[in-house]
């Protein structure tokens, strides 16, 4: 059973791809902190910080497949390590922005182009080729955890750094964590696992050629529609829910607790659906992670808001967070195998961060137009039931064989 132990060098990428995630997230999932006291001191809407987050989930979508592909081609570490300059770059640029374009340019543009090559469908697809198949969502599961532990640590630690130094002091900081992104790019150098015994004569496929084979799938599209919907519901929560605790006359340290506790309590989430994701169906897995998102929103809303509300709120969604991620992953690389999967799995984050778009955006204008967020929280309980409907159509047989 050696085979289908972790080599080594799979162990050292995992190590590398954890520490990577931890810092990449982390700090990005602390971005909700910052709306308030940079909209304060410029004397912004909710909507200018909110459309420079939404941008920067397009960018960080529409440019997926594009870095994908070269991960694919030229190898992950090269491109993991310009994504780390990037990141550092509009970190520090963000630090400086007071105008709206400058966000736009720093959050949005720059950022978004970091993120896309320092986040999951670049790693987790690294990982993915280095892993034996029956190993592969559990690898996943563990990479993703990594993520949510940085998500963990990055929030108290970002809340601290704003108290007492301000906000442009803290980006200043979060840059110099970032920047070590760079040197931790070379631990990803895992060869791509080889079935043992496996036919040497297999028709190669290009480029072009898996694309009009995934455009022609449609369980792939159907996959694609459902990530949509986990992007606009993760953002949504994640950028505006300190700030609706706030409108409800919660202090900013309780908004850091609950994502916080989303950051923790994901680690147990992403991991446990790495590991049921090699035993169960991973579509029918997706169908239930989406119901109970819907139920755990409609239970959230319909109680009265407390402490003990909003913390356990953030343990069950916490829970449910990424999860979605080794599960989806899993499934393109089930569908069309390794060779290839940065850049398929880059197609279907598009549609993520899509999703991710309209959630952080529409948030935001939502609030300044209304002063509340009641018809974005109705809109993510229904595109709950939308995302266990469409899975009912996601078949995760092979299409392509490794």
């Amino acid at each position: 059973m050696s085979e289908t132990r972790f080599s080594k060098p799979l162990i050292y990428m995992l190590i590398g791809s954890a520490i990577i995630l931890a810092l990449s997230l982390g700090v990005r999932h602390g971005f909700g902190l910052y709306l308030v006291p940079m909209s304060d001191e410029f004397g912004w809407g909710h909507n200018v910080f909110s459309l420079a987050i939404a941008m920067q989930n397009l960018i960080w979508g529409a440019a997926q497949p594009f870095t994908g592909a070269l991960a694919d081609k030229y190898g992950s570490k090269i491109v993991v390590a310009v994504g780390g300059v990037l990141y550092t770059i509009g970190l520090l640029l963000m630090a400086v922005s007071s105008t709206g374009w400058l966000l736009n340019l720093s959050v949005g543009l720059i950022l978004g182009l970091a993120l896309s090559a320092t986040s999951f469908s670049v790693l987790l697809s690294a990982v993915g080729r280095a892993a034996p198949p029956e190993k592969r969502s559990l690898a996943m599961g563990i990479a993703s955890a990594a993520g949510s532990f940085g998500q963990f640590i990055m929030l108290p630690s970002t809340l601290l750094l704003l108290q007492n130094f301000g906000w442009s002091a803290a980006l200043v900081v979060s840059a110099l964590l970032i920047a070590m992104i760079v040197p931790l790019a070379w631990m990803l150098k895992a060869p791509a696992f080889v079935v043992p015994n496996a036919s040497t004569n297999q028709v190669q496929l290009s480029f072009k050629d898996i694309l009009v084979i995934a455009k022609n799938h449609k369980p792939f599209w159907f996959l694609s529609l459902g990530f949509l919907v986990c992007g606009f519901q993760v953002v949504f929560i994640g950028i505006h829910l300190p700030g609706y605790l706030i409108d409800h006359g919660f202090n900013a340290t309780t908004g850091t607790v609950f994502l916080a506790l989303v950051g923790l309590f994901n680690i147990v989430g992403t991991y446990t659906a790495g590991w049921l994701g090699g035993k169960y169906s991973k579509p029918k897995l997706l169908m239930g992670l989406y119901g109970l998102r819907g139920i755990a929103i409609i239970v959230f809303l319909m109680l009265p808001l407390s402490t003990f509300t909003i913390y356990s709120f953030g343990v069950v969604m916490g829970l449910l967070w990424l999860s979605t991620v080794p599960l989806t992953n899993g499934i393109v690389a089930n569908m069309f195998g390794i060779k290839y999967l940065s850049m398929l799995s880059g197609i279907v984050f598009f549609t993520h961060q899509v999703g991710s778009f309209f959630g952080g955006w529409l948030g935001g204008v939502n609030h300044d137009v209304t002063g509340n967020y009641d018809l974005i929280w109705l809109f993510s309980i229904i595109l709950s039931v939308f995302g266990v409907l469409v899975h009912f159509f996601v078949d995760e047989k092979a299409v392509v064989h490794d």
